[in-house]
């Protein structure tokens, strides 16, 4: 399983469009191939800064949505309300405790 750690600062004006713009595609990114889990997060202290957090079974299946009509679709939306560069890492799992 591979993790997929997106992070993401927006315009404060531009907020509630990509909010908007999640909640119609959250889903649909969710019930992707591959995907089998994903949350969006905001920091407390930068809210215009936000985190998506995803678990893929595998990298391949990572690739097939980064080349999805999709995420192209997702990321030309999304990418325009940036206020800084995005950030992302693929990360294994090691533990985790509930």
């Amino acid at each position: 399983m591979l993790v997929r750690i997106v992070k993401m600062s927006f315009e404060p004006a531009k907020i509630e469009e990509f909010l908007a713009n999640f909640e119609t595609v959250k889903t649909k990114i969710r019930n992707f191939e591959g995907c089998n889990f994903l949350e969006l997060y905001r920091d407390q202290n930068n809210t215009n800064v936000f985190f998506t957090y995803s678990y893929w079974n595998s990298e391949n299946d990572l690739d097939n949505y980064r080349h999805s009509d999709l995420f192209k679709g997702v990321w030309k939306n999304t990418k325009i309300l940036f206020n800084a560069k995005p950030e992302a890492w693929s990360v294994n799992k090691l533990h985790s405790l509930k």
